[in-house]
């Protein structure tokens, strides 16, 4: 792979190539050397994401309980986000809002469905536009599921996800090409369950195995000519908690977080259903550690795997020359607050990981550095396509997070929007507006309203909405939300109020090919 261009005919853009605007990379002039190594015309992308990953669940985020060391190294060499969110927490809205840069409005869907068939700008298809070959690996959780937008190809892991009769993932076919007569749903828990199990058939077989071992062969094989994006999406942290018995003994003896519990969360103290399923109840704290030490061991074999995957970059000498972007869809409760999966606005569920990891001698020589600029998932799009030289980021919603890397005084958002339609219940129906700092939310069915001071109480255990101290700050994160949601009209805002909305409104008239609101005629399982 010849990408190398000889240091002396470099212009200073081209050092910059990661595509900053003007006046950002003017200002960060200085900060770069004048003795520059060569750097490829674009850089290679890596984009790694996991399913359903905590914000708080990486080392680097304070964490001490997790072992992460290769997210850790990551953004050690880069920069983390401590205020990124997903902007609908639940798999299908949350990886359309990835795949198009568009907020919930605009790209349609306002809650779990089906990502839409095609858009103006998707990911895969505007950097092979801009001359990458495009690879996308493990889940990318679309419809149909062999649907491009835009790859050279994908190599799919879609867990148990089958929607035609015809449809076998990847990972299935491997596995049984390896072991025909393996079933890969031995170990017994379901796709939502709360409980946590060691994975019943050898290490090798898992998918999360398979996934970093597609990605690493990938990286030691490439000889093409382009830039490539590699997209390496793991279907675990997400349930089942089915780590091997390696990973689940690591944390046999840890001080695990414990569950948060509130002020205002009694309604979720009963179990929602005898299933193991249940999006709400208290299970008591040795199941909540249980489940946790499942989960925190999914993690901790997924950054093996990322580890393996930086390995294979360094030995083929392409890490300096990539751009590597970590995140995920969305978190999970995992008992917090009594709440179990995600599509929620609280942190456990809202609240992602975002570590960037630039080029050598681009952007910045600050690296290892915590931003607290409220960032999200819909910016990622925006990001690849700066580094890219894409065209066409200026009509997407989100915005490239270059530009914060390369000056932390760049101009920014104040606060970011979140909303998930019905989901489990028709109670379970919200929009809100957050910093990272302050968070308000409105319960669409009911007209609640909450309010939380993150900074004083980042496990939310206080609402602060009826609360006289806070009045003025309410006031102010309420008005935010009306003037969000005050152009979409009815039923949102009604004479300049918030309003109730005691129904079901799925699909805005943004979405590829809707004909009605709140109604899909083919409806998806609830299977996020």
């Amino acid at each position: 792979m010849n990408t190398q261009h000889p240091a002396s005919s470099l212009s200073r853009r081209e050092l910059l190539k990661l595509g900053m605007a003007a006046g950002a990379a003017t200002a960060l002039g200085p900060a770069f050397s004048a003795q520059a190594l060569p750097m490829p015309s674009k850089p290679n992308i890596l984009f790694l994401m996991t399913d359903q990953q905590r914000g708080d669940c990486v080392g680097a985020a304070g964490n001490p309980a997790i072992h992460t060391p290769n997210l850790d190294r990551i953004a050690r060499e880069g920069a983390l986000f401590s205020n990124a969110y997903t902007c609908t927490p639940s798999c299908t809205p949350a990886r359309t809002a990835l795949l198009t840069g568009l907020a919930p409005w605009r790209n349609g869907m306002l809650g779990y469905g089906r990502v839409g068939e095609g858009y103006a700008i998707e990911m895969p298809s505007a950097l092979r536009d801009a001359g990458y070959y495009t690879t996308g690996i493990g889940k990318m959780h679309w419809h149909p599921q062999r649907v491009l937008h835009g790859f050279h190809r994908t190599i799919l892991d879609e867990s148990s996800r089958v929607e035609h009769i015809d449809f076998l993932s990847d990972y299935r076919a491997w596995l049984f090409t390896k072991d025909p007569n393996c079933n890969p749903d031995v170990t017994g828990l379901t796709f939502n369950d709360f409980r946590s199990r060691v994975y019943a058939l050898p290490e090798d077989y898992h998918p999360t195995y398979w996934t970093g071992e597609t990605a690493r062969h990938f990286i030691e094989t490439y000889d093409r000519p382009e830039p490539f994006f590699l997209k390496v999406s793991f279907s675990r942290p997400h349930s089942p908690y089915d780590p091997p018995k390696r990973f689940m003994d690591m944390y046999s003896g840890a001080d695990l977080p414990k569950a948060v519990v509130g002020d205002w969360e009694e309604r979720y103290v009963p179990r929602s259903d005898d299933s193991p399923n249940i999006w709400h109840g208290d299970m008591g704290a040795e199941q909540v550690r249980q489940s946790r030490q499942g989960y925190y061991g999914n993690i901790s074999f997924i950054d093996e795997k990322i580890g393996e995957i930086l390995a294979a970059l360094e030995k083929r000498g392409m890490l300096d020359n990539t751009l590597i972007l970590f995140t995920s869809d969305h978190g999970d409760m995992l008992g917090d607050h009594h709440l179990w999966r995600k599509s929620y606005a609280y942190e456990g569920s809202a609240n992602i990981p975002m570590i960037v990891r630039w080029p050598k001698d681009t952007l910045s020589e600050a690296r290892g550095r915590v931003l607290d600029h409220p960032v999200e998932i819909r910016d990622i799009l925006p990001t690849f396509m700066d580094a890219a030289g894409a065209p066409g980021s200026e009509t997407l919603d989100g915005k490239s997070m270059l530009s914060l890397i390369a000056d932390e005084k760049a101009p920014w958002r104040e606060y970011i929007d979140l909303e998930h339609d019905r989901c489990y219940d028709p109670l379970n129906h919200w929009t809100a507006v957050t910093d990272g700092h302050s968070k308000f939310i409105f319960h669409c069915e009911t007209g609640e309203e909450q309010f939380f001071d993150l900074d004083a109480d980042p496990g939310e255990t206080a609402n602060r909405a009826a609360d006289p101290a806070y009045t003025d700050r309410v006031q102010q994160w309420r008005q935010h939300m009306i003037d969000h949601l005050a152009p979409r009209g009815e039923p949102f805002v009604i004479d300049g109020k918030l309003a109730v909305r005691q129904a079901s409104y799925l699909y805005s008239e943004n979405y590829p090919g809707c004909k009605c609101h709140g109604k899909d005629p083919k409806l998806n399982d609830r299977r996020s």
